[in-house]
């Protein structure tokens, strides 16, 4: 009879835990959407305080484009060169490339770069505000926060 019972006991201890893990991606999305939310009440409270007319896009990122450039204009996938300052709503500098910029593949960084750089030709510059969910998500990275606001100041430098 003892066996019996010890059996019935570990299958209810393994349904419940089992159980319990069906749970957390739903607990997942959840906090992402608040992240939407939140960064976007974030984002339209800058641009009213700074006085900035940006466009947005269907992903959600939002830009202003200070100088289009004239020269090539780089694709999703390019190799780019991009001097830039990133730094959150409220002014604090999260990091920062020198003036002659650094070199990557636009597909190699975080999605508001990926498809916003694209909008400049060679020599333009323009303002990102990148919400969480085309930047890092809720995963934070070295002294960004998950589900943090990224702002951006960029300049496309040129397209390698």
């Amino acid at each position: 009879m003892k066996p019996l019972l010890f059996a019935l006991l570990a299958l209810t201890l393994f349904i419940s835990c089992s159980k319990g893990k069906e749970k957390e991606p739903t607990i997942q999305k959840e906090i992402s959407v608040d992240f939407v939310a939140k960064n976007n009440k974030e984002i339209t409270d800058y641009i009213a305080k700074n006085n900035l007319k940006t466009i947005k896009s269907d992903s959600g990122l939002y830009y202003v484009i200070t100088d289009p450039g004239t020269g090539k204009q780089p694709t999703a996938t390019s190799n780019v060169t991009v001097a830039y300052k990133g730094y959150f709503t409220n002014g604090t500098v999260f990091d920062q490339s020198g003036p002659e910029g650094i070199s990557f593949g636009l597909d190699q960084v975080i999605k508001g770069w990926t498809e916003g750089i694209p909008y400049l030709k060679t020599g333009g510059s323009a303002i990102l505000l990148v919400p969480a969910q085309l930047g890092y998500g809720n995963n934070s990275m070295g002294p960004i926060p998950g589900g943090s606001v990224l702002i951006f100041d960029v300049k496309l430098i040129s397209v390698n």
